[in-house]
């Protein structure tokens, strides 16, 4: 298999990965220009720009830019104890100056979409343009043979999914499931496992959260920490079909994907004397 036929499968898997490729070189090294290297966030590795210290120097760069998301032009002298402006030394003997190019390749974020109903199905239309990854679940056959558009769809008990696959980090949880006590036991499957979403956001009434609250602090005590849970979920846009709903909740999710502080969110305008986020 060559880099670019292992580009698509992790595409197709959701596995985030970064390309590596020597786009200059000047003097000696072990790396010719256009070779390549591509590094998953699992740790697998295909291909090779060069080996030795430039070798696994890109290795380690590459765990560091997939967690962030991010590319990166980077220059390296290949000769210990010689030092140029605006490069980095690595322990070598070559002598030579080595420009590599890191490319993220992978999501923006994965999001998880418990419920493929009419909200899931506005939402996934709303944010399948952007580089979102979007995984919907649902456990009625019925209604997951009528979705269209998400990246992957799974026909499943919805905590199951999450014992079995678990969730990735840093990722986005969506709830918005046919029932209330699905809701809670998604969210609170979630805690049980202390898995590490950057955001979950449940589509609830301000009396549904009260309500929800109430149980959770029973079962997990009032130190749980809730401070990445959004509910009632989204920005307060006004609207109430399944496309404004989308409209307010993929606004929030892209507020803060984008580390956005100055917005509207909807657990302080409906819930603001209750800041159960910052206990």
């Amino acid at each position: 298999m060559d880099i670019y036929e292992k580009i698509v499968k992790c595409k197709q898997n959701n596995i985030n990965a970064m390309v590596v490729t020597a786009v200059s070189k000047q003097g000696e090294g072990p790396v010719e220009v256009g070779k390549k290297m591509l590094v998953t966030e699992t740790g697998e590795a295909l291909g090779t720009v060069g080996g030795g210290a430039l070798e696994f120097h890109a290795r380690e760069k590459c765990k560091t830019l997939i967690k962030a998301r991010k590319h990166l032009h980077e220059r390296y002298v290949l000769n210990d104890g010689k030092i140029i402006p605006d490069a980095k030394t690595l322990p070598m003997v070559c002598g030579g100056v080595v420009t590599l190019y890191y490319e993220y390749i992978g999501a923006e974020r994965s999001i998880y979409i418990f419920g493929a109903g009419h909200v899931g199905q506005a939402l996934v239309n709303t944010l399948k343009p952007l580089n979102f990854h979007l995984t919907v679940i649902d456990e009625r056959e019925h209604v997951v043979k009528q979705f269209r558009g998400a990246d992957r769809l799974v026909h499943k008990n919805f905590v199951e999914f999450i014992e079995d696959e678990g969730i990735k980090e840093d990722s986005f949880i969506v709830v918005c499931t046919p029932s209330h006590e699905h809701d809670y036991h998604v969210i609170n499957k979630v805690l049980e496992l202390k898995l590490n979403p950057a955001y979950m956001g449940m589509l609830c009434s301000s009396k549904k959260l009260k309500e929800y609250l109430e149980s959770t602090y029973q079962q997990f005590g009032k130190s749980i920490d809730l401070s990445h849970f959004y509910a009632p979920i989204g920005l307060s846009l006004g609207g109430g079909s399944p496309e404004a709903i989308a409209i307010s909740i993929a606004s929030e999710l892209l507020a803060i994907h984008h580390g956005k502080t100055t917005i509207d969110h909807m657990r302080e305008t409906e819930n603001g004397h209750n800041h159960y986020w910052k206990n």
